[in-house]
């Protein structure tokens, strides 16, 4: 791997490889001293055109316990206000020797554009763009997923997929790059997903996604699902009216008290409550439901600093980041 940009064109392979590989960085999480030399000398960028906390924090904590040199950019109050392109950025940032730039950016393809160009050699992660996709989130889900999956077989998470765990996605699908993230990857891994969403909330051409599709979240649970992620609603991207009330949405797709009740009433003894984070309290998710011993909340925040450290060190670490450099370099000359 070069460059980690999309959960659509990664491999089972290359999957397992970095789940198996934050299961390491999770071991250095619970030492004392919790750091690692591995990237020592490289210098990570966040570069962030859009306000995010959770994800710069989770980013910038996976650098430094990987002993990197951490660069914070965030686009406001910065030149790219003044109007600098992402081009000029790119390049001043290369002109300062990073090695890795982790970029959020409003606009659908940014990080694609930015590992496409020759406006800078470095490793570039996608940690959100638009509405299109968030790997890093999805990776982190699939590794909550895969622990609690191991565990319930009484076996090792090392090596395994999620091959028949049934996954429902519920919420605002059409603004989430969460979900399009998810919906890839836990297909890869062989999971069994299926998106519920009123129809004003879900894509264009969701009926060609590797997945199922339901507007009725009560008969999804009833048919039974291992994980219950639910997506929030992003109230900042919405231009029209998606839903009637916030009321009415909370009552037919948010996943209140009685939902909560409804699991142990079905006999899903082992289901799981997930949520990407941040959450809107009352309205897609209840406070029962995000606090319950069901929820996974905290756990995927934990697992998310073990992810990202995988990605880096993956990326960076010397021989995997010279063999793609070269082989990038001989698909040149070739052509």
């Amino acid at each position: 791997m070069r460059h980690l940009l999309s959960t659509e064109d990664l491999s089972l392979a290359n999957a397992v490889r970095i789940l198996d590989t934050a299961e390491e960085m999770a071991a250095v999480g619970e030492r004392e001293v919790k750091k690692l030399p591995a990237l020592r000398g490289r210098t990570v960028v966040n570069l962030f055109f859009e306000d995010s906390t959770r994800t710069r924090i989770s980013f910038e904590a996976a650098a430094k316990r990987l002993s990197a040199d951490v660069i914070n950019f965030a686009a406001k109050g910065s030149s790219v206000s003044k109007g600098e392109s992402l081009k000029d950025t790119a390049q001043t940032l290369a002109a300062m020797g990073a090695d890795a730039v982790v970029i959020r950016h409003w606009a659908s393809g940014a990080p694609h554009r930015l590992a496409a160009t020759d406006w800078i050699d470095a490793a570039v992660i996608n940690a959100g763009d638009g509405t299109h996709e968030h790997p890093t989130q999805a990776l982190l889900d699939a590794f909550t997923m895969r622990r609690h999956w191991s565990q319930l077989a009484g076996t090792p998470s090392a090596g395994a997929d999620l091959k028949g765990m049934r996954v429902a996605i519920a919420g605002d699908v059409l603004h989430s790059r969460v979900a399009r993230s998810n919906v890839w990857l836990l297909r890869t891994l062989g999971a069994e997903v299926t998106l519920v969403a009123p129809p004003t909330l879900l894509p264009i051409g969701v009926e060609k996604w590797p997945c199922a599709v339901s507007f009725d979240l009560d008969e999804t649970l009833a048919q039974g699902v291992d994980a219950m992620m639910m997506l929030r609603v992003q109230g900042e991207r919405m231009n029209a009216s998606f839903f009637p009330t916030t009321r009415e949405y909370s009552r037919r797709w948010g996943f209140d008290d009685n939902r909560l009740r409804a699991l142990d009433t079905l006999g899903l003894k082992d289901t799981i409550i997930m949520h990407p984070g941040p959450m809107n309290r009352g309205l897609e998710i209840s406070s029962a439901a995000a606090d319950s011993p069901r929820s996974t909340v905290l756990a995927q925040v934990r697992n998310g600093v073990s992810i990202r450290m995988a990605a880096l060190y993956l990326l960076l670490s010397g021989e995997t980041r010279e063999q793609a450099t070269s082989t990038a370099a001989y698909s040149k000359e070739s052509h």
